[in-house]
């Protein structure tokens, strides 16, 4: 055996971060390695293309196994199970513990109960919804709207009043008045003030949290992860102090605030999160001095983003909703709500709210991501994009102490400034397609119509703003409003008029013509025109006569740069009403603009402006 290590030994030597990086500058062939192979990110950080052992050396966090402060590797010692949770609107309590009940036997082990109107939630009414459930095998979620709510008084009363363990319940209530003046504008100070008697009451259930912070507001608002992070973490230590200056104790007082932060599709930056969550709450609270480092236990609960989800294409959202799940468990989630593909347009249905019960059943059952403790361990790209994760988040946490705390800052204008900057940006990497929303601003379904007629708030931000807002607020919104607004308003245009027709007229270099073709197809598609792609004419008037033949709205001709100097005149000269698009930013472009031919579309176009503009041409 030891022959045999050492043939392996000699035969494959160490190779040096320097012997990789020659040969790397080999490959690119004189292209700048930064520009190639090092990607920006949004999160105020760079990513290198790999990483290696020796990139771990100053990550002392690494020293700690799962289990063990500061928690970066999971609350968990030997296992990563998580509770799998299920929305549900209370209207009527008694359908609502029919629903329950159902859904309980159906993999769901988390019920996450939403209500309207707070002051319903009585002693009684809570026997009739919580009717056969047990609650030391499930987990129960009282989500209020109303901060000044006794929600959390009246559930810790019924249990421990009931026939359980108080000690292996699990539960949480909603409670979170800084939430509320984020989406609201009014910051309620007696519900600040009550939280202290919440605390103290819900003392006899022992795993009852009753303070929430909803970093997923600002997630769903546009924030860049690193955003997302610190302003949740700011508003968690805005709670602790306030807490402890009114005498609850500061292990009282972490153990009562749950995290409930929003999952974007950014695959392992979403698994980092988690994990820089847990390490930077730990030390937030260990500053604080509590009496056992179990207190600073980060409790996250994981939804799903609304930001990403489409309504056109909409069985995409589950291919979104999968990874986004995968990378929250990786993460260490203590519980997941995946949101049904439907739940942004109409009122989920029970295949869409099972299939989102399943795809959480595959993580567990097929792909058992539950079993290990840390899976994501040992990982030098997730634990590198950890640390620079930590590193950024932390900056903007301390600028937002710096300006007095999370309520101070979010009054001043800071939070809500850092995270419009944010969401313009993205905003423009959506219309410009360096953001892909797949089915809406690149490769959409080009045979989808809509015919069902939307409230168009749909496509419009949530403002929650109360009258007399003291402040200004988040409005979540989705980055797909703007493109899907522009679509159905093709699809409503369509229903009593022609849909436009965009032809594609393609002549000349066939790698060019198909490619070219290709693109401008994805292109007018995504404005809900029908679009005719061709093999190729042999020449000009053959394709002007088709495209008049098939009532062609629009013309894009498609072809080589070097062809485009005498085709598209003369494909110019042959048309009428018709609109003349070239594909492409071919050199003769100011030739072209002085014979009047000025629609030129290409890679860099601001797909969204562009197709407004096209509407607006075609009278729609």
């Amino acid at each position: 055996m030891a022959d045999i290590k050492q043939k392996l030994f000699a035969e494959f030597p160490p190779i040096t971060t320097e012997e990789w990086e020659a040969k790397i500058n080999a490959d690119l062939k004189g292209k700048d390695y930064e520009r190639a192979l090092v990607w920006r990110t949004q999160e105020g950080f760079n990513v290198r293309p790999y990483y290696r052992q020796e990139n771990l050396k100053e990550l002392n966090y690494l020293d700690s196994l799962p289990g063990e402060f500061p928690f970066v590797r999971g609350n968990k010692k030997t296992n990563n199970d998580w509770f799998v949770r299920q929305n549900i609107f209370v209207q009527d309590f008694a359908e609502a513990n029919k629903k329950a009940l159902d859904v309980l036997g159906k993999g769901v082990t988390s019920l996450g109960f939403l209500f309207s109107e707070c002051s319903s939630v009585t002693k009684e009414s809570l026997a009739v919804l919580l009717k056969d459930i047990c609650l030391e095998a499930a987990e129960v979620n009282l989500v209020c709207s109303c901060d000044n709510s006794n929600c959390a008084q009246v559930f810790a009363d019924y249990i421990s009043k009931g026939n359980w363990d108080a000690s292996k319940v699990v539960a949480s209530v909603s409670i979170d008045p800084i939430g509320t003046m984020v989406l609201q504008g009014k910051l309620d100070n007696d519900a600040l003030a009550s939280l202290k008697t919440n605390i103290e009451k819900a003392k006899a259930v022992k795993n009852l949290r009753t303070i929430a912070v909803h970093g997923k507001f600002f997630a769903n608002s546009g924030s860049s992860i690193t955003q997302e992070l610190a302003f949740s973490l700011a508003q968690g230590a805005e709670y602790l102090t306030q807490l402890t200056e009114a005498g609850v104790s500061i292990d009282n007082a972490a153990k009562a605030i749950k995290f409930n932060f929003g999952i974007s599709n950014n695959y392992f930056m979403e698994i980092a999160k988690l994990r820089t969550a847990r390490l930077l709450w730990a030390k937030i609270v260990e500053a604080y001095s509590p009496e056992c480092k179990c207190s600073a236990k980060l409790i996250a609960h994981s939804e799903t983003n609304r930001y990403n989800k489409t309504v056109y294409d909409p069985y995409v959202n589950m291919l979104r909703t999968q990874t986004e799940a995968m990378s929250a468990v990786l993460g260490g989630a203590h519980s997941v709500t995946v949101l049904p593909f439907n739940a942004i347009y109409e009122e989920t249905t029970e295949f869409s709210e099972r299939i989102a019960r399943n795809q959480q059943a595959l993580l567990k059952e097929e792909s058992h991501l539950d079993k290990i403790a840390d899976p994501s361990a040992g990982s030098y790209y997730i634990e590198n994009l950890t640390a620079s994760l930590a590193d950024e988040a932390w900056k903007l946490f301390l600028a937002v102490q710096d300006k007095g705390g999370f309520i101070a800052a979010f009054k001043e204008g800071f939070v809500q400034a850092e995270i419009k900057a944010m969401a313009a940006q993205r905003d423009k990497n959506i219309a410009l397609r360096r953001e892909n929303l797949l089915g809406t601003n690149q490769f959409p379904n080009f045979t989808e119509k809509i015919t069902a007629e939307f409230d168009g708030s749909l496509f419009e931000a949530v403002d929650l703003t109360e009258e007399g807002a003291e402040v200004e607020t988040l409005k979540p919104y989705r980055g797909a409003q703007a493109f899907e607004a522009l679509r159905y308003t093709t699809d409503m245009y369509s229903k009593e008029n022609k849909r436009p027709l965009a032809f594609m007229l393609t002549i000349g270099n066939l790698t060019f013509r198909k490619a070219r073709a290709q693109f401008a197809c994805n292109f007018f598609a995504v404005a809900g025109f029908s679009v005719v792609d061709n093999n190729g004419f042999a020449t000009v008037e053959e394709g002007v006569a088709a495209a008049k033949a098939a009532g062609a709205d629009i013309v894009v001709v498609c072809s080589s740069d070097d062809e485009y100097a005498t085709i598209v005149p003369a494909v110019a000269e042959q048309l009428d009403e018709e609109i003349l698009v070239v594909a492409g930013v071919p050199a003769c472009q100011a030739e072209l603009e002085a014979k009047g031919i000025t629609n030129f579309i290409h890679v860099k176009s601001n797909i969204l402006e562009e197709l407004k503009a096209y509407q607006s041409k075609l009278g729609i």
